[in-house]
C-alpha cells in the first residue's frame, strides 16, 4: 500500500527505496520481489530488474509470468541469446501462452532469425489473432523477408492499433517495396507532419525525396523543428542526413544554429566542429575543439580525424588512445589507427593490416549457374530500390533492407555459398592474436550482419571511403563488372582497400586495389578503409554484407 502511494504522488524512487527496504524484512517473498523488478523497469533499470525478476522466479519456478517478466528485462539490455536460452527450457508451458510466444519471437527478430521469429508470431496470431504486437512483429518481419502480404499484414496491425507511427511507417515501407512509390510518398509525409519528432518517418521522407531527385530532400527536418523547437534530437538527425551525402558545410550550418538554441547540448559543437572540418573550414573546426570541454570517446576520435588533416600524428595518436577507453575495440578507432600508423611507419601497420591472409579475393563455392541467376533476380530487386541515405554510395541503388533475410530460394542459396566461401577465408587468416581487433575472433562463431546488394551504372558512379564500424569482416561480392575494369591502367570500378577517406586529404594509396571479377568475393578486415573507383559507362553490381562475432567478451 506504501509503494501504492508513491507511484500515485510519482515517487519512483520512493517507491523503489520501500520496495527495498520490505525485500531485506522478507528476503523470500516472491511477489515482493516481481514487483521490485516491476518498480526498476519503471526506472529504466534493466539489469536491477533482471535480478529482481529472477528471484522471483528462483522462489517459484512454477510461475510462468515471473519468467516471461526475467526475459523482458533481459532484452532491454539486449541479451536475446540468454532470453531464448531461458525462454527454451519453458516451452511446453510456454507453447500455448500468447505472451510467451510473443517475447520469444521479438528475441529470435533481434538476432536476425527471422525464420524462427516468423514462427513463433504465427504461434502468437494462433493463439490471439488480433494480438497487437504479434501483428506488428509478424508485418515487419514479411517486410524484411521480401514477402507478398506484407503490406496487408500493416493494414491488419493498423486496424488494431491505428495511432502507432512504427506500423505507418512500415506501411509506407510495404507500399515503396511494392512498387507504389507514390503512395510510400503520401504516408510518408503525413508521419513526418504529424509526428515531428518520429526521426524514423523524418528519414524515411528524406529517402524518397531523394529517391525522386529532390535536391532539397531535407527541408522538411527545418519543419519539424519548427513545430518541435525544444527537441534537439530533430537538428541532430537532420546534420546526420546532410552529412550522410557530402553536404557537410550545410550540416555545419544546422549544428551551429541548434549549438544557440541548446547551448547545454556538447552534441552540437562537436558536430559543427566535425562537420566544418569535412567541409575544409580548418580553422572554424580548430577553433570549435580548441574550446570544446566534451571529454568522450567520440570527441576524442573526431578530433583525431580532425588532427589527421593537419598531419598532426602525435596528436592523433594520442587522442585515439583516449578514445579506447570507452571501448578498445572499436572498429572506428583502430581504422585511424592504422592510417596513422601507415603514415608513421609504425611497424604496427603491417601487423594490423599487412599480414598475408588478412585482404583476401577468392571464387565463390558454389554451382557455375548461381552467379547467372543470381544477376538476373537482383536486377528485379534494384528495378525498385534507391540511393540510400548515409551510406557510402554515390549514384546507383541499393537493395532495402537485409538482403540475406529474404525467403527466396535464390537468396538462400546465395547466403549458404557465401558462407561457405567465409569459412575458406577464415582458414587462411594468420594465426589467432588476441591483441588483434580481427585476428582474436579467429576461433569464434561469425554471423552475418547486414547484407544488401548495389547496383552502378557509369556515368561517375562509385563508393566513397568509409568503413563498417559494426562487424569485424567486410565484403565485396562480384556479379557484373564493367567493361573496362580489365585496363591495369584505367581500374575503373576497383575496389581500393586501405585508402582514407577524401575528406581527411592525406596522399596514402590503398594497401590493396582489386580488380573485379564476377563471380569472386573480397573479404578484408572492417577495419580497413574501402571504397571504388569511379567508371563511365556499362554496369557494375555487387553483394555486400558484414560479419559480425558471436564471442561475448567482444567490448572491455
Amino acid at each position: 500500500m506504501r509503494i501504492q502511494t508513491a507511484l500515485q504522488s510519482n515517487d519512483l524512487a520512493g517507491a523503489r527505496a520501500i520496495a527495498k527496504t520490505a525485500l531485506r524484512a522478507n528476503p523470500r517473498d516472491a511477489a515482493l520481489a516481481h514487483m521490485a523488478g516491476n518498480l526498476a523497469l519503471k526506472a529504466n533499470d534493466p539489469k536491477a530488474a533482471a535480478k529482481h525478476f529472477e528471484a522471483a522466479e528462483k522462489r517459484v519456478p512454477s510461475h510462468l509470468d515471473y519468467a516471461l517478466d526475467h526475459a523482458i528485462a533481459l532484452q532491454r539490455q539486449g541479451l536475446h541469446e540468454d532470453v531464448i536460452a531461458r525462454l527454451a527450457k519453458r516451452e511446453d508451458a510456454g507453447r500455448s501462452v500468447v505472451r510467451y510466444a510473443s517475447i520469444r519471437a521479438l528475441s529470435h527478430k533481434e538476432l536476425g532469425q527471422l525464420d524462427e521469429a516468423a514462427q513463433w508470431y504465427d504461434t502468437a496470431l494462433t493463439l490471439e489473432p488480433r494480438h497487437a504486437r504479434a501483428l506488428h512483429g509478424r508485418a515487419r518481419i514479411a517486410l524484411e523477408r521480401g514477402e507478398a502480404d506484407a503490406l496487408p499484414r500493416f493494414d491488419t496491425a493498423l486496424s488494431v492499433n491505428p495511432g502507432d507511427a512504427d506500423i505507418w511507417l512500415g506501411k509506407a515501407n510495404a507500399l515503396d517495396m511494392a512498387g507504389d512509390a507514390a503512395g510510400a510518398m503520401t504516408v510518408a509525409r503525413q508521419i513526418a507532419e504529424q509526428a515531428p519528432s518520429y526521426l524514423p518517418g523524418q528519414s524515411f521522407l528524406a529517402q524518397m525525396r531523394l529517391a525522386a531527385g529532390d535536391e532539397n530532400f531535407a527541408s522538411h527536418y527545418a519543419d519539424a523543428a519548427a513545430k518541435h523547437p525544444q527537441d534537439p534530437n530533430i537538428p541532430a538527425a537532420h546534420c546526420d542526413v546532410l552529412a550522410g551525402l557530402d553536404r557537410a558545410a550545410e550540416a555545419a550550418e544546422v549544428a551551429a544554429n541548434a549549438r544557440k538554441a541548446f547551448p547545454t547540448a556538447e552534441h552540437f559543437a562537436l558536430s559543427e566542429a566535425v562537420h566544418s572540418g569535412t567541409a575544409g573550414d580548418w580553422e572554424r573546426a580548430e577553433a570549435i575543439f580548441s574550446d570544446l570541454k566534451d571529454d568522450r570517446p567520440v570527441r576524442h576520435l573526431n578530433e583525431a580525424r580532425h588532427r589527421l588533416r593537419n598531419h598532426d600524428l602525435e596528436a592523433a595518436e594520442r587522442l585515439l588512445d583516449k578514445a579506447a577507453h570507452g571501448d578498445r575495440w572499436d572498429i572506428a578507432t583502430w581504422a585511424l589507427r592504422g592510417i596513422v600508423w601507415r603514415l608513421s611507419s609504425d611497424p604496427r601497420a603491417d601487423w594490423l593490416h599487412g599480414q598475408d591472409g588478412l585482404v583476401q579475393f577468392l571464387p565463390l563455392e558454389a554451382a557455375d549457374d548461381l552467379i547467372k541467376r543470381s544477376t538476373a533476380f537482383l536486377r528485379e530487386l534494384h528495378a525498385h530500390s534507391a540511393m540510400p541515405l548515409g551510406q557510402s554510395l554515390r549514384g546507383g541503388t541499393q537493395t532495402r533492407g537485409i538482403l540475406f533475410h529474404r525467403t527466396d530460394t535464390i537468396i538462400r542459396e546465395l547466403s549458404a555459398a557465401i558462407s561457405q566461401t567465409i569459412e575458406t577465408y577464415r582458414a587462411g587468416l594468420p594465426k589467432r592474436d588476441e591483441k588483434h581487433p580481427l585476428l582474436r575472433h579467429r576461433k569464434s562463431n561469425w554471423r552475418f550482419d547486414g547484407s544488401w546488394s548495389v547496383r552502378l551504372t557509369g556515368g561517375g558512379d562509385f563508393h566513397t571511403s568509409h568503413i563498417h564500424p559494426l562487424g569485424i569482416v567486410s565484403s565485396a561480392m562480384y556479379f557484373v563488372v564493367p567493361d573496362d575494369s580489365a585496363d591495369d591502367d584505367a581500374r575503373s570500378g576497383w575496389l581500393e582497400v586501405g585508402r582514407p577517406p577524401p575528406d581527411l586529404g592525406l596522399d596514402l594509396p590503398p594497401v590493396r586495389a582489386i580488380q573485379p571479377k564476377p563471380g569472386h568475393l573480397a573479404l578484408f578486415p572492417s577495419t580497413l578503409y574501402h571504397g571504388t573507383t569511379p567508371f563511365n559507362a556499362a554496369e557494375r553490381m555487387t553483394v555486400a554484407f558484414d560479419v559480425v562475432s558471436q564471442r561475448k567478451t567482444h567490448r572491455t
